[in-house]
């Protein structure tokens, strides 16, 4: 049973190298080789994920006095899976990244020119806002008056 287990543990170890190499290629790739190595990455992760779950499985199957050990190393091989899936998922991020500028350009002028858009439209909504205000008090104070003329002619 344990023989299956240290099976395990030298796939878990040879796929995470690879895993782990290929990670850091992600970001220095473009194109259609950085697509199909973050597939491929995608597909290994699964893989060691299964690994991990036969893993699990076959330290239930181990007597008890010998489980505590597998069980901890168990652990340690998940929170190492979860921090390849952490750098995994920044690798693709930075990937994300790099093509959304490539899409939308990285242009400074642009930012400048939506800056200065964004300001304008702030001054005017401050405009209105002000006037609106002004507006309403003209119309608390007509209803004020108002109410003043309703109250002495309606007192005579």
């Amino acid at each position: 049973m344990s023989s299956d287990f240290e099976s395990y543990e030298q796939d878990f170890g040879t796929i995470t190298a690879e895993v782990t190499n290929k990670i850091g290629r992600i970001p220095k790739l473009s194109g259609e080789e950085k697509t199909q190595l973050v597939l491929n990455v995608d597909k290994q992760l699964e893989e060691v994920r299964e690994l991990l779950e036969q893993m699990d499985l076959e330290v239930r199957e181990i007597p008890i006095q010998s489980r505590a050990m597998y069980n901890g190393r168990l652990k340690s091989y998940k929170q190492e899976i979860e921090k390849l899936e952490k750098d995994f998922k920044r690798s693709r991020i930075a990937y994300s990244d790099e093509v959304r500028n490539e899409l939308l350009g990285d242009d400074a002028g642009s930012s400048e020119n939506q800056r200065a858009h964004l300001l304008d439209n702030t001054e005017k909504l401050e405009r209105s806002s002000r006037r609106l205000e002004a507006g309403y008090q003209i119309a608390v104070e007509t209803d004020r008056g108002s109410m003043k003329i309703n109250n002495v002619s309606g007192s005579s």
